[in-house]
């Protein structure tokens, strides 16, 4: 790309540069023209077609089975079977196969399926050996059946069970003059409500590059041992088969209508071959399958970005349902920001739709006109969805473990302590009526994704008329304004005029702040860029009565850090209660100080080796901090997590309950009691005491189940 962007000549990039979305036809075909006579673009642009027709479909089913063997020492017993499964619905003849699924079947508890398994191999068995072998299993499974009372244990696959939840509230959408399309509630919401489901639009998404190897590419959730691949390119991963087809992955067998088993078999037996072997020809109905022109060559997915090659997957659904590029752009009917994108991006956005146009005319294998007015079309589309799309995430966990000298009854070499969870973006996609929820650094929803289903529900009480708002990203709590409004800016294209960035509120004030230096004052001292940033804000707090509208948990804290008389004076390096002076050079350099110990801390923990020196000049530089930095300055909590899960590591758990209670306290001043945040927390206390035997681990995990479903 940044070949192809240097090759442009300066007029034409000013011409894409000052290009409008009137204009943009005449700007794209221009652009087109210089590429066109361009030798470098057009071998950058080659494929190299995969030919699958000459696969070995008896390798890969001999390659099934060994892996099923692998898993079944593994104990991984579902899997197994299911590469069985596979390996018989590509050569049903293949005796090993049966027999292994038999194997299978048998340490699952399934003895009349391992038994019609084994039977079945036994009869295709050509050695004598190997026939003796089944029979001498034969008996010991037979055996194990008849004494067994229930003949069968049912294990069913892993399924999506989601609990009865009541009508979705029918909400309303509406213009402002600020934010433009909204939703609002209808009518008052509780917390906890959920208020929308959507499927992604055209049920098209596309899977984040660094998740290619972990995530299904088709449903998005974690790869099991018996991940299958595409069987024409075999680039992407899928957690089954039915999510490989579809995906638009094709079956190595041909879907016969009877299975080729030959010989002298039971009316029973015939169809329990027939279900394994031919499988469930319904999974193939597909409505569009969204890989399937990505086999053709490069891989899409893994080439572009992720929002060109959803785009190109947009529009590959838009020309199989003969549908003119213009119409389908038109029809999505979503905002977009051409004319704030940086002109460096505008460039960007022509070649890449000049790139894609090209691709799909090679894989598409349609009449698809290469000018100015598709490319310009592609272009708004990307702008599209560069805008609306929404990122589907994961939640992690990660365990902290510690010594078994600590806890006698535990019989590994080390216990995990603590449960670290995190969000995992794992792939983006529309989702129509999701993308009209507007932004807010406070938001009143929260959003979660079951496979690639969107889910949105109150994280509060909603009251009627009120916007009902999402975080694109940055909430208050976790970055200052200055931060959310330049992030927002770049990647959404407008200044956010939420309730959080319009009125100064305690969490921006004391995320970044400094401690008075006045004894016992709890003071606010602020650098110049926050104060710069805080002047801006088009409500200000100008008295006590002023903070009326302050969650109630901040209302408190806010009057101990404003002065008693009603003003609110701002200005950089000040106290804003008691008007004293601290020296920001100082302060400054003593925090840059203290990081260089806690960064070796971390530095250590990675490695296994905490020494106590260095625990205890992490402790000392923790004091550094406590008075330099406010009480509730963020990097404070950070550090008292650190050292918590370092106190987990070498076995003081007392310590680390102490710290990682402390790490809470700050972080409710700056996100509220019940976010979400609070629960991920609690969850690591109630880990370390459950280790300990705390009884005080109930209380605080049913404090972060309260907090996680009101999120």
């Amino acid at each position: 790309m940044e070949k192809l962007k240097s090759l442009v000549p300066d007029s034409l990039k000013r011409m894409v540069v000052e290009s409008t979305p009137d204009s943009l036809p005449l700007t794209c075909s221009s652009l087109l023209n210089f590429f066109s006579d361009m030798e470098l673009f057009h071998q950058a642009l080659r494929l190299a077609p995969v030919d699958v027709d000459d696969m070995d479909k008896n390798l890969v089913a001999a390659l099934y089975v060994n892996r099923a063997s692998v898993l079944h020492k593994l104990d991984l017993l579902m899997e197994g079977r299911r590469d069985c499964n596979r390996a018989l619905q590509i050569s049903q003849s293949y005796a090993k196969a049966w027999y292994r699924r038999g194997k299978m079947n048998a340490s699952l508890g399934n003895f009349e399926d391992a038994v019609h398994d084994l039977n079945i191999a036994k009869k295709l068995e050509l050695s004598f050996s190997g026939q003796r072998q089944i029979e001498s299993e034969l008996r010991i499974i037979t055996d194990m059946f008849e004494r067994t009372e229930s003949s069968l244990v049912q294990h069913k696959e892993n399924e999506l069970d989601l609990l009865d939840e009541p009508d979705q509230i029918k909400l309303k959408c509406v213009i402002t003059p600020n934010k433009g399309r909204g939703m609002v509630a209808p009518s008052d919401i509780p917390p906890a409500s959920l208020v929308h489901a959507e499927e992604p639009y055209a049920l098209l998404q596309i899977i984040s590059k660094h998740c290619r190897e972990t995530h299904c590419h088709y449903c998005l959730n974690d790869l099991p041992p018996d991940k299958v691949s595409c069987t024409s390119c075999s680039i992407p991963l899928y957690c089954s088969q039915r999510c490989q087809i579809r995906a638009g992955g094709q079956m190595l067998r041909n879907h016969p209508v009877k299975h080729g088993i030959q010989g002298n078999i039971s009316h029973n037996l015939d169809t329990y071959i027939s279900e394994i072997t031919l499988g469930n020809d319904s999974e193939s109905d597909v409505d569009f399958p969204e890989h399937k022109h990505e086999c053709q060559g490069v891989h899409w997915p893994a080439v572009f970005p992720s929002e060109i090659a959803l785009a190109g997957r947009v529009l590959i659904k838009s020309l199989a349902a003969r549908s003119p590029v213009a119409n389908f752009v038109d029809m999505l009917n979503l905002s977009h920001n051409y004319p704030q994108i940086h002109p460096e991006s505008k460039l960007e956005l022509h070649i890449y739709s000049i790139i894609l146009l090209y691709c799909l005319q090679h894989s598409s294998r349609t009449e698809l006109l290469l000018n100015g007015a598709s490319i310009a079309q592609i272009v708004i589309l990307i702008s599209q969805i560069r805008v609306n799309s929404m990122t589907i995430f994961r939640m992690k966990s990660a365990d902290v473990n510690g010594p078994l000298h600590q806890f006698g009854k535990f019989s590994h070499s080390e216990v995990s302590l603590t449960s670290n969870v995190e969000q995992v973006k794992v792939g983006q996609a529309i989702y129509r009526v999701g993308s009209l929820f507007n932004h807010s650094c406070q938001p009143n929803i929260g959003v979660y994704f079951v496979s690639r289903s969107l889910f949105i529900r109150t994280t509060e009480f909603v009251a009627v008329g009120c916007p009902l708002e999402l975080s694109y990203g940055p909430q208050v709590g976790q970055w200052d304004c200055k931060d959310r409004l330049k992030f927002l800016k770049d990647e959404y294209s407008f200044r956010c005029e939420c309730r959080a960035c319009a009125e100064v509120n305690l969490s921006d004030l004391i995320l970044n702040a400094f401690h008075c230096v006045s004894p016992n004052c709890p003071g606010i001292v602020l650098d110049s860029c926050v104060v710069n940033c805080e002047k801006q804000k088009t409500r200000h707090v100008q008295s006590a009565t002023g903070i009326s509208t302050l969650e109630p948990y901040m209302q408190v804290d806010m009057l101990k850090c404003l002065p008693s008389n009603g003003s609110l004076p701002i200005d950089p390096g000040y106290c804003l209660k008691c008007d004293s002076y601290c020296d920001l050079e100082s302060s400054f350099a003593a925090v840059n100080r203290a990081w260089i110990s806690i960064t070796r801390l971390k530095d250590t923990m990675v490695s296994g080796e905490i020494s106590s020196t260095v625990l205890t000049a992490a402790l000392n530089s923790l004091c550094l901090l406590r008075s330099t930095l406010h009480a509730y300055n963020k990097r404070i909590s950070e550090v008292e997590d650190i050292l918590a899960e370092a106190f987990c590591l070498v076995g003081e758990l007392q310590l680390a309950v102490d710290h990682c209670k402390t790490s809470i306290e700050i972080l409710e001043k700056l996100y509220g009691p019940n976010h979400i945040v609070i629960g991920y927390e609690l969850v690591k206390l109630s880990s370390i005491q459950l280790s300990m035997g705390d009884r005080g681990a109930v209380k605080n995990i049913n404090r972060g189940k309260l907090s996680k479903l009101v999120q």
